[in-house]
């Protein structure tokens, strides 16, 4: 009898228990179950690793966090250390000369100097963890475009390794996840200055007077959140094959989102490894399923944030459940615990499944093919223009057309690109936020027999079936042109910079440099990055008019930045100060025909939407298509601007 009860306790019942004292990873079973039940292309081999590939820099990001977190601290800056450290990498081994192995070791020492400056900052500083991170957050994201120059540099091939797979199947990311979580699990278990971070997240003043240089283990507390911020920043590069300056941009948030729904607590004092590792699974569960089950780009923001929510605010109703005394003799307490976490399942279930099949638009069974397009953002008028002509393109052809925004992210575009390869879809059309980033993703969709579509920019180091783009260097050049006639060829001039290291801001940039040298009588007075954003636009031109309010001119490297530079001018833009744009959005054209914007420099983006959906179709059916489709660029002034069509 005794036996029997044994084997019960140690079966089943260790299991439920296990299932009872971590919330979070019921509600990842719970979640890999409704994925799997809603989309057929979820629980397969291929698309497992895919989802652990996409969970390795946030899992590796979130280890160094949870020693920050378990000591009651907070580390805002690890996306730019992160950043920063393959910036370092690759500048040293490809501009430097530096061996490989040095210069991982010199990114390593970027990453571990760092954190030990937070940690000064936080224990002889006397900084608060959030204030000292966040300054370091900064300063790591402005030295990345320092050494970088605004530019991605390319990863040397030794290093690129990293982001491919052993054996032909284990992704090496995955396999460096395993490493560093054993890592961070003997660290938190095993050490002494593990023991030490439980000791001052639960009670820093009693830690130190029992003994603990609290000083001196917070040092080393933030150089190992340092330590492995570099990690995550060396295999991200290595999947984009490139050092990108912008890089890892909020994973920060992800990172302390995977520590705390995995169970640790913001005030201190707890949190494990496994539970960090359960936390990154859940998000990348999510983003991965929501992408497979083609739910709209802008819903997906609002699904993930409320399951984030839901598993932490249910995770702490379970815990407290689990706390309330039970009367004696009783078995209320863990029954009560019991019932909580089969609440969690079940609100966590429906929540998922329920959103999920509400939102996601389902495949058509009539449409002829399933086409995904990965837009670098949606968060500008221009690509919305792109979206809407592929979308009117898709339903005139009778496609099923996924779309998803990339958030200017390379990593995320190619974690949906990835998606778009599991899925088995026709073909891909992708918009990179960076050429060479897009390069790696591509080859597997090429590996696949996917024929992929480049629309707006190009892939470096891949296979496309079309390249549908206008010319960024031939509009700069048209647009100096317009501005230097405008002006009469003399005048001065300010420059509003798209977001730096974009190959879009790069080109248009370049082309209006180039235009320029046929007007010598024309100064620029100042360039300022505004990254192709509205009201960035608005308060930069706004500080540039108290240092130069005498300029005739304004080049914007789009039509956002060039509306908010109106903003600023006021009653000057179009008579004394001429302003143009590029794009050629709706707000853009509308402005000109106001005559407030002399001209936009249009790349009509609806059309390089239809076109490029008409040739991701052709290219899926086996038809020949033109290796590069030029839609060309135009200026569109007040006397035109009434016949265009975008």
């Amino acid at each position: 009898m005794a036996t029997d009860t044994l084997k019960k306790t140690s079966g089943g019942g260790g299991l439920r228990r296990l299932l009872l004292d971590n919330g979070a990873l019921t509600a990842l079973i719970v979640l890999v179950i409704a994925m799997s039940a809603l989309s057929g292309d979820f629980l397969t081999a291929d698309n497992l690793l895919n989802v652990g590939v996409q969970a390795a820099v946030t899992a590796i990001l979130a280890f160094g966090v949870t020693f920050v977190i378990v000591a009651a601290g907070i580390d805002l800056s690890v996306g730019s250390v992160a950043a920063l450290s393959a910036t370092v990498l690759a500048w040293t081994a490809a501009e430097g000369g530096v061996p490989v192995p040095v210069a991982v070791l010199l990114a390593v020492a970027t990453g571990i100097a760092c954190g030990l400056v937070n940690g000064f900052l936080v224990s002889y500083g006397k900084l608060p963890p959030f204030i000292a991170t966040l300054a370091m957050l900064s300063v790591g994201r402005g030295l990345s475009l320092v050494i970088s120059q605004g530019s991605p540099i390319p990863f040397p091939d030794s290093v690129s390794h990293l982001g491919d797979t052993l054996g032909g199947w284990l992704p090496v990311p995955v396999l460096v996840m395993v490493v560093m979580g054993l890592i961070t699990a003997f660290v938190l278990g095993r050490t002494y200055i593990g023991r030490s971070m439980y000791a001052i997240g639960g009670n820093e003043e009693a830690a130190r007077l029992s003994g603990l240089r609290v000083k001196r283990q917070k040092l080393a507390i933030y150089a190992f959140s340092g330590l492995f911020a570099a990690a995550a920043g060396i295999v991200l590069a290595s999947r984009l094959s490139s050092a990108q300056p912008q890089a890892a941009q909020g994973y920060e948030l992800d990172a302390i989102a995977a520590v705390v729904i995995g169970g640790a607590s913001l005030a201190g004092g707890t949190g494990k490894a496994s539970g960090t590792l359960i936390g990154a699974l859940i998000l990348a569960v999510l983003r991965n399923g929501l992408n497979l089950l083609s739910v709209s780009a802008f819903w997906q923001q609002v699904v993930i944030g409320v399951v984030i929510a839901l598993a932490v605010l249910l995770d702490t109703v379970r815990r407290k459940a689990g706390a309330a005394p039970a009367p004696a003799g009783a078995s209320g307490g863990g029954k009560g615990k019991q019932a909580v976490t089969y609440l969690i399942a079940a609100v966590v279930a429906v929540a998922v499944a329920g959103a999920t099949s509400l939102l996601h638009g389902g495949s058509d069974s009539g449409a002829k093919q399933k086409v995904g397009l990965s837009l670098s953002t949606l968060n500008n008028p221009f690509f919305v223009q792109i979206r809407a002509g592929a979308e009117a393109e898709a339903e005139k052809l009778g496609v099923d057309l996924t779309v998803t925004d990339a958030q200017n992210d390379a990593s995320q575009q190619a974690n949906q690109v990835q998606n778009f390869t599991s899925e088995g879809l026709s073909s891909v059309i992708v918009n990179p936020v960076d050429s060479d980033a897009a390069g790696p993703s591509v080859r597997s969709a090429n590996k696949a027999d996917i024929p992929v579509v480049a629309v707006d920019r190009g892939v470096n180091k891949a296979d496309t079936a079309a390249l549908v783009a206008s010319d960024n260097v031939e509009g700069g050049e048209l647009g100096a042109k317009a501005l230097a006639e405008k002006l009469g060829g003399k005048g001065t001039i300010v420059v509003l910079q798209g977001q730096a290291g974009t190959s879009a801001s790069r080109e248009r940039g370049a082309g209006f440099a180039a235009g320029l040298k046929k007007y010598p009588g024309i100064k620029v007075v100042a360039k300022q990055p505004a990254d192709f954003d509205r009201t960035k636009g608005l308060d930069v031109m706004t500080n540039l008019l108290q240092a130069h309010p005498g300029i005739k001119g304004v080049f914007a490297e789009n039509d956002e930045m060039a509306l908010g530079a109106i903003k600023a001018l006021g009653a000057k833009a179009g008579k004394s100060v001429q302003v143009v744009g590029f794009d050629g959005t709706p707000d853009g054209l509308k402005a000109v025909q106001d005559g407030t914007l002399y001209a936009s420099v249009a790349q009509q983006p609806r059309q390089l939407g239809r076109i490029a959906v008409d040739n991701a179709v052709r290219a899926a059916e086996g038809k020949k298509t033109e290796e590069t489709v030029k839609v060309p660029v135009k200026v569109v002034t007040e006397r035109n601007v009434a016949g265009f069509d975008g």
